[in-house]
């Protein structure tokens, strides 16, 4: 059975850190790309960073760039996302999701999806 898990999330302040953990099961980790997604209430989800296990190419998005780092522990079958300088427009639930393909993995369609952690940002 496919699972994956997020941790992490929290209450921070404008500008704090978090860093949220996405630990995976029931397959093989190595194949697949790992993505961050976050939806916000009334608003659409949003990829937010991915990573291949393939190849180690990463995607961020022009809103999270310079600000969020995603790296994979594949021998822990866990992805985190580090995010740093935070703003009040982040806060939303985030989910990992898992998927496998071919070139960048910010074109992947992601089949599997974890249950989300709330990441809220107070002003």
């Amino acid at each position: 059975e496919v699972q994956l898990v997020e941790s992490g999330g929290g209450l921070v302040q404008a500008g704090g850190s978090l860093r949220l953990s996405c630990s995976a099961s029931g397959f093989t980790f190595d194949d697949y790309a790992i993505g961050w997604f976050r939806q916000a209430p009334g608003k659409e989800r949003e990829r937010v960073s991915c990573i291949s296990n393939r190849d180690g190419r990463l995607y961020y998005p022009d809103s999270v760039e310079g600000r969020f780092t995603i790296s994979s522990d594949n021998a822990k079958n866990t992805v985190f996302l580090q995010m740093n300088s935070l703003k009040p427009e982040d806060t939303a639930v985030y989910y990992c999701a898992a998927a496998r393909g071919v070139g960048p993995c910010g074109f992947y369609v992601y089949s599997y999806w974890g249950q989300g952690t709330q990441v809220t940002v107070s002003s």
